[in-house]
């Protein structure tokens, strides 16, 4: 498998500056969209009953890209470094935009959803450039020194990396809670829209990144779908049993496990097209379908999870 995979790594993505806005813009609008739907009292629940926030935090934050890891490492001889750098980028994420609805699906907790993706969209503008610098760092040196062909010429810079996660979070963020808080009657009008914009806006953004490097997609796909399916089981087994070991069950399980298998690829992507952070000239092809791939089967694989749990009540 990974003679079929090694060239993945050689592959530059074929993105012009054009796009690159678009795709900025636009997940900024998506944040936007999921910040219409927090309140600052989200925050407050932190500290009024903090246990189930905090564990679902730790889950998302802590136990994912540990986990996400050892798991790289542990397949260090079967993957190439870009497709383990993908994983673990993906794995220092927050939580996607579309988890809310399927915790609700899903009778979840619905009101532990709309916290945790509250307190991990803030958190995710420090967390998610150190957690990837942290590890992928630790990532690199491990094949560096284990002679595996790494990519040295990669630099993770933290700065770079915190800077454009707080221009499209932080920003957005801000502004849409500021309107929620300010302007109630408009959220309520444009809420809903902003919610279906938002699924349309990114699944939009995911196929027109797939149709400019369609040709390699179409390579890649048969090893990378793999990929993906181990890693998004392995991080819903990563929230139910994180929050299981706190003897946390029912519904505020089922949310802890929609939370950390559901990633804002998004994010990702739009990390990937920065040029200060992965200069145009670098190969990383891995990361690039790995993130995007993501970003189409946590849809799959979360709704098909909801649906099922949909069908009965969770255990008080």
């Amino acid at each position: 498998m990974l003679e079929s995979l090694r060239t993945i790594d050689d592959v530059r993505l074929n993105f012009s500056v054009g796009a690159g806005y678009f795709i900025n813009i636009t997940l900024a609008m998506i944040m936007f969209g999921v910040a219409l739907g927090i309140k600052v009292k989200d925050f407050k629940n932190v500290l009024h009953s903090p246990k189930l926030p905090v564990i679902g935090f730790l889950s998302q934050f802590l136990a994912l890209p540990i986990i996400t890891f050892l798991l790289v490492i542990l397949l260090k001889d079967n993957i190439t470094p870009t497709i383990g750098l993908g994983m673990l980028l993906v794995a220092s994420c927050p939580g996607g935009n579309i988890s809310n609805f399927m915790s609700s699906y899903a009778k979840g907790n619905a009101a532990l959803s709309v916290t945790l993706t509250a307190i991990a969209t803030l958190s995710a503008i420090v967390l998610t450039p150190l957690n990837y610098s942290f590890w992928g760092k630790t990532y690199l040196n491990i094949l560096a020194k284990s002679n595996h062909l790494a990519v040295h010429e990669l630099v993770i810079n933290p700065y770079d990396m915190f800077r454009t996660v707080f221009i499209l979070l932080g920003i957005p963020l801000t502004l849409g809670m500021l309107v929620n808080n300010y302007f109630p009657r408009l959220t309520e009008k444009i809420f809903k829209p902003f919610r279906i914009f938002s699924l349309v806006a990114f699944m939009a953004m995911i196929v027109g990144l797939l149709h400019k490097n369609f040709d390699n997609f179409l390579l890649y796909i048969k090893f990378v779908f793999l990929i993906v399916l181990a890693h998004n089981i392995i991080a819903f087994l990563t929230g139910y049993y994180f929050a299981k070991s706190f003897r946390i069950k029912g519904s505020a399980q089922r949310t802890i496990t929609i939370e950390t298998g559901i990633q804002n690829s998004g994010l990702a992507i739009v990390l990937l097209i920065n040029p200060r952070i992965f200069p145009p000239e670098l190969a990383i092809g891995g990361i690039a379908f790995i993130a995007a791939w993501w970003g189409v089967w946590h849809i799959v694989s979360g709704l098909i999870l909801s649906i099922s749990w949909s069908f009965y009540r969770p255990k008080s």
